[in-house]
Order: structure tokens, then C-alpha cells, then sequence
């Protein structure tokens, strides 16, 4: 098999840095010039887990050698945190780590959008929700409830 294998062998050194760094590091950047939180709060909750299983492997690497999938593993959970058509991270947030913040009592709110709105957001790539942040900037909240009704009028009839 000889490169191909090889490459089979080291897919998560030749894939991983791209995935698990470099993107990322890409899209917090425009995070960060956005003014959307809805962003923020992806990338942001994508590098605490990001170091969270750093910190894992560094504490448990020797077990950790023995298990020859778990680079493999690594690579396909950060894959779906990072991939905007999982945002993983998001969800994480969203149906973990903002229950926990809730239950202490420490959270604020951070948008202004009502949790319906909040919810179809998050459901998102990157680019379609500052397009309807945009629009609801521009038209108002109650237009983007009306879209939302439409459009789920409509795929209720398919």
C-alpha cells in the first residue's frame, strides 16, 4: 500500500492541525470583528473544549497510548465542534454549559433575541446567522417571526 497507506496510517497528523487549529483560528478572528455573539459564543465554548481534552490527553497520555483509535476519535469529535454544518461547540453550549450556568445562577443573557429566535440561530452556519441578524437589524423581530412561521408552514406541507 505504501503512501496510501502511510497516509491512511497519519490521517489525524496530515487533517488534524488543519481542523482542530487552523480553521478555527480562522473563524474566531472573523468572530471577533463580527458583531454578533452568536459567534463568539461558538468559538469561545470551541476552545475551552479544545483545551479541555488537551489538558486530558496531556494528563493521560500513557493510557491513552494504548489506545491506538483515539487520535482518530480526537479528530472526528473536534471535526464536529469546528464544522459549521454540526457547530457542535454550539450545541454544547447551548444544551450543557448554559443549563449548568442557569442552575447557578450566574447567567445574564448575552443577546437580545427572544429563545425561539436564539434557538433557529444556533441552527446555523456562521454566515446565515449574520444575515439574519442583519435582517432582523433592518426589519425588526417580528418580521423574522414571521419568516420563521412561513417557512415552517411550508415545510410541514413537504
Amino acid at each position: 500500500m505504501g503512501v496510501l497507506g502511510a497516509m491512511a496510517r497519519h490521517l489525524d497528523t496530515i487533517i488534524g492541525p488543519g481542523v482542530m487549529l487552523v480553521y478555527p483560528l480562522y473563524a474566531s478572528m472573523r468572530a471577533i470583528e463580527s458583531p454578533s455573539t452568536l459567534d463568539d459564543q461558538q468559538w469561545l465554548t470551541y476552545w475551552v473544549l479544545y483545551s479541555f481534552i488537551t489538558l486530558f490527553e496531556l494528563s493521560f497520555y500513557k493510557i491513552l497510548a494504548w489506545f491506538p483509535i483515539w487520535p482518530y476519535m480526537k479528530l472526528v469529535f473536534c471535526g464536529w465542534l469546528v464544522l459549521p454544518m454540526f457547530n457542535g461547540a454550539a450545541y454544547i453550549y447551548e444544551n450543557y454549559v448554559r443549563q449548568y450556568i442557569k442552575k447557578i445562577g450566574s447567567y445574564g443573557g448575552g443577546s437580545n433575541y427572544p429563545e425561539e429566535q436564539k434557538k433557529v440561530l444556533q441552527m446555523m452556519s456562521l454566515d446565515a446567522r449574520k444575515a439574519v441578524e442583519r435582517y432582523i437589524d433592518r426589519y425588526g423581530s417580528d418580521a423574522f417571526e414571521r419568516v420563521i412561521r412561513a417557512a415552517d408552514k411550508e415545510a410541514r406541507k413537504h
